[in-house]
């Protein structure tokens, strides 16, 4: 199975799945880290851990739909199977969801349904929330929906930013991400789950 990963920042959820796909803990091999923003400092990690990269730059197009097609193409020229969208600030249209469906997960910085969109964290702490965390999802048309895989929770402290709280549940989603796909590659290959530790 070959994992194709969308990123528009730094990568770190990215380099978390590669990483544990190179272990051996995910049964999977990366095929693509695709950006949509040709200064993503994540491609150079990309490339730094062997993995090919691509840039579909979602300025040169002339619609979100055309967009999504220069995705899909690089996706299939690549031979992907799944698609991890990690840190890909873009909303990808019906046609290009639905042509996934199943087949691509995302994490979200809250716990779903709260808090969908931006913003999460500051959100979760003003509205006097005791605890945030992470949620990995399968990806549908509805923005931050889609059948829960996997979430993570950390307590919202006294005295906590977005930005201290933000760096917390980064580490868990680090942790959750690659354990959540081993699973969707898993089912989708017929596999029985990972037992226990």
């Amino acid at each position: 199975m070959k994992v194709g990963i969308l990123i528009s920042g730094g990568g770190s959820n990215m380099v978390a799945l590669v990483n544990a796909m190179q272990a051996g803990r995910v049964p999977a091999t990366p095929a693509l880290v695709l950006s949509n923003r040709p200064g993503a400092a994540g491609l150079a990690k990309a490339r730094a851990l062997g993995v090919p990269v691509a840039i579909v730059d979602h300025t040169a197009f002339p619609s979100r739909r055309a967009f999504d097609s220069g995705v899909h193409r690089t996706l299939r020229a690549h031979h992907v199977d799944m698609v991890c969208l990690a840190g890909f600030m873009r909303i990808l249209g019906r046609r290009m969801v639905g042509t996934w469906q199943g087949n691509m997960l995302n994490i979200h910085p809250s716990l779903l349904p709260k808090y969908r969109g931006l913003n999460t964290h500051a959100r979760a702490i003003e509205a006097g929330d005791t605890e945030a965390g992470a949620t990995v999802h399968r990806v549908t048309a509805e923005l931050d929906d889609g059948p829960i895989l996997a979430q993570a929770r950390v307590p919202i402290l006294s005295g906590d930013t977005p930005d201290t709280l933000a760096a917390r549940v980064l580490k868990e989603e680090h942790r959750i991400y690659p354990q959540a796909l081993a699973q969707a590659l898993r089912e989708r290959l017929g596999m029985p789950p990972e037992p226990p530790i």
